[in-house]
């Protein structure tokens, strides 16, 4: 996952059944607090019990995007050892994903971008240095950033933008970003 595009385009080394199909997701049971976990992973798909064999991997993002499959080497590392099979390629496909998810947000200006980073330079310094001069800093940077995205919700309400076209130009669901403008829209 990425920190700037989160949940809305997570992403795993997913099954691949000897059909081509991706089968359903499996439910573990993990056993104690965190009770039964639903899973696409390739690793849990082993044949055991009612769960299906998978016969490669493929990186899977939960916005719906797939990539290409790999085959396992079932010759290879034994059944149970997950971390012997290379996810490499499934991941390197994920990562050219994240970069055409990037491309297609809205760029920001460069003297925004360089302001950012300088910002984000600076206030490390000073959380080593100050670290409550900096918490005030950081207090003050938060109730700024959200009156201006307050602001900008706003004028993406009033221009009557399709949540389609908001999601693509933040990298998010289009959920995500309905939920995103709804935040900033209902702050007090």
């Amino acid at each position: 996952m990425t920190e700037e595009f989160g949940e809305s385009h997570e992403g795993i080394a997913g099954a691949v059944l000897a059909g081509g199909d991706e089968p359903k997701p499996v439910h573990l049971d993990c056993g104690g607090a965190d009770g039964v976990r639903e899973t696409g992973e390739w690793w849990a798909y082993d044949g055991r019990g009612d769960r299906p064999r998978a016969a490669a991997i493929r990186a899977a993002c939960t916005c719906g995007w797939r990539g290409r499959p790999y085959p396992i080497d079932r010759a290879g590392p034994a059944d149970d050892d997950r971390h012997a099979v290379d996810t490499g390629d499934a991941y390197r496909d994920w990562c050219e994903h994240i970069r055409a998810v990037e491309r297609r947000t809205v760029p920001l200006p460069d003297e925004v971008t360089h302001l950012l980073h300088r910002l984000e330079d600076r206030l490390s310094v000073l959380a080593e240095q100050a670290p409550v001069a900096a918490l005030r800093a950081a207090t003050a940077l938060q109730r700024l950033t959200a009156d201006i995205a307050q602001e900008a919700a706003y004028a993406v309400q009033e221009d009557e933008v399709p949540w389609e076209t908001v999601a693509t130009a933040l990298g998010l669901s289009p959920d995500r970003a309905e939920s995103l403008l709804t935040h900033y829209l209902l702050r007090p």
